[in-house]
C-alpha cells in the first residue's frame, strides 16, 4: 500500500523513524518519505547515513506549531506521528513541556492531516498511558483519546486515525539496554526495585503492527501485541552477571509494572493472532474475521503476562546494540 505514496513521518530522526523509513525504502517503492523533526542535527546526520537518499525530504519544524505541520502535509497520502516528549523523570519536572508536545502537538497533527485530507495516520503510543500515574502517561493517554476522537472530528473526510500502544524497544534510543551495557563495563548495575517488570518488544515487531494498522484499520483502534516481558533484575543478571546490583529505588513517575490493555477496557477488545484490537466505543466499528472477544475480566499486565523474554534473545540484541554503540560485550 505504500507503492507511489508520500509518507511523513513525525519525530522521523528517532529509533523508530529511522527504522521504518529504512524498512520503507527496502520493502516499497514510495513516492516520497518526509522526515518531519526539530533537530536540524539529526537530520543532517540520518541524511548522510541514508547516503542523501533522492527520495527522502526532510522538514525542520515542531509537532507545536500547526501552520509548520500543515505545511508539512500537504499532498501526503499517510502519516505515522512518532513525535513525543517521552521521558518520564524530565515529564514529571517540566510538566507542561509534556502536555503542549504530546497533547497539544497531536491535536495539532489531527488538525493539519484532516486539513490535507491525509487518508490514513497511525500515532504511536505507550504502555504508560494505560493506568497513567505519571505526567507523561497521562498526556499519552490523552493523545491516544484524541486520535480516536479525530475519527470522529474528521466528519465527512477520508482520513482515518489509528493508535499503536507497545512497550519498551529493546536497544532504542535511550533505553535501559545501552544504559546497561555501559554500566557492564564498571561492574555494576543500577535497577530501582528487584520485583520490577516491564514489557519488551524488538523493532521489527513493532514496525509490523504499524503496517497492519495501516492495513487493518477501520478507524478508531488501538493495536496493541503480543510480545514478551521481563523482571527488571533478571534483565541486568543476564546481561552481566558477575556484576554487582546495586538497588536505587524507583524513580518519580515510575510503574512497578505496566499494563497495556486494564481491565476497564477488557469489555471492547479482540484477540487476533499476533496482537490485540481495543475498538472504539463510540465509532460504527464491525469486527474483523478473527477477532476473539477477551473474557471481561482480562488484564494484560507485564507482571502476569505468560510471555517472557528469553535469555537468548536479550543477549543477541546485546551484542547487535553494543556493536552498534562501539561498546565491547564479549
Amino acid at each position: 500500500m505504500f507503492n507511489d505514496k508520500t509518507i511523513l513521518i513525525t519525530g522521523g530522526t528517532g529509533s523508530f523513524g529511522k527504522s521504518f523509513t529504512k524498512y520503507l525504502l527496502a520493502e516499497y517503492k514510495p513516492k516520497k518519505i518526509i522526515i518531519f523533526s526539530r533537530d536540524e542535527y539529526k537530520q543532517y546526520e540520518m541524511s548522510r547515513s541514508f547516503g542523501e537518499h533522492p527520495l527522502l525530504r526532510f522538514f525542520i519544524g515542531d509537532v507545536r506549531d500547526k501552520d509548520r505541520l500543515v505545511r508539512a502535509l500537504y499532498g501526503v497520502d499517510y502519516a505515522i506521528h512518532a513525535a513525543a516528549s517521552k521521558q518520564v523523570v524530565a515529564a514529571e519536572y517540566n510538566p507542561f513541556e509534556a502536555v503542549k508536545t504530546n497533547i497539544i502537538g497531536g491535536q495539532n497533527v489531527i488538525e493539519a492531516c484532516i486539513d490535507n485530507n491525509v487518508k490514513r495516520v497511525v500515532a504511536l503510543s505507550t504502555d504508560k498511558a494505560a493506568n497513567p500515574v505519571n505526567l507523561y502517561g497521562a498526556t499519552k493517554l490523552a493523545s491516544d483519546k484524541l486520535f480516536i476522537a479525530g475519527n470522529a472530528y474528521a466528519g465527512g473526510r477520508s482520513t482515518k486515525f489509528a493508535v499503536v500502544r507497545y512497550g519498551n524497544v529493546l536497544g532504542s534510543r535511550g533505553s535501559v539496554l545501552p544504559l546497561f551495557l555501559e554500566q557492564r563495563l564498571r561492574g555494576e548495575l543500577t535497577i530501582t526495585d528487584p520485583a520490577m517488570t516491564r514489557f519488551w518488544i524488538r523493532m521489527q515487531q513493532a514496525m509490523a503492527l504499524v503496517v497492519k494498522a495501516f492495513n487493518t484499520m477501520q478507524a478508531g483502534e488501538i493495536y496493541v501485541p503480543k510480545i514478551a516481558s521481563m523482571k527488571m533484575i533478571d534483565f541486568a543478571k543476564t546481561l552481566a552477571p558477575q556484576a554487582k546490583i546495586n538497588i536505587v529505588g524507583i524513580r518519580p513517575g515510575e510503574k512497578l509494572h505496566e499494563v497495556m490493555i486494564p481491565i476497564d477496557d477488557a469489555r471492547h477488545t479482540l484477540e487476533y493472532a499476533d496482537h490485540y484490537r481495543i475498538t472504539p466505543e463510540f465509532l460504527p466499528w464491525e469486527p474483523q474475521q478473527g477477532g476473539i472477544a477477551v473474557p471481561h475480566d482480562f488484564c494484560y499486565s507485564s507482571e502476569t503476562n505468560t510471555m517472557k523474554l528469553s535469555a537468548e534473545e536479550l543477549i543477541a540484541t546485546a551484542r547487535a546494540v553494543a556493536q552498534e554503540c562501539g561498546i565491547a560485550y564479549d
